[in-house]
């Protein structure tokens, strides 16, 4: 999750535009990528949910 965080705050624009937003409020650096790993997370948690399971 840290990379995909890392990457996102770096190339991808409405990550920034958010990270922005966030600093603006006083949020540290710190605070925001909790915020972005939760985030991430439930997206994946989405799509693991919605994949087809594997058959053996």
């Amino acid at each position: 999750l840290h990379m995909v965080v890392l990457t996102r705050m770096a190339h991808d624009s409405r990550t920034r535009a958010y990270v922005a937003r966030r600093t603006t409020e006083g949020k540290t650096t710190s605070e925001i990528m909790r915020c972005l790993k939760r985030y991430v997370a439930r997206e994946v948690y989405g799509l693991l949910l919605q994949s087809p399971g594997l058959t053996t």
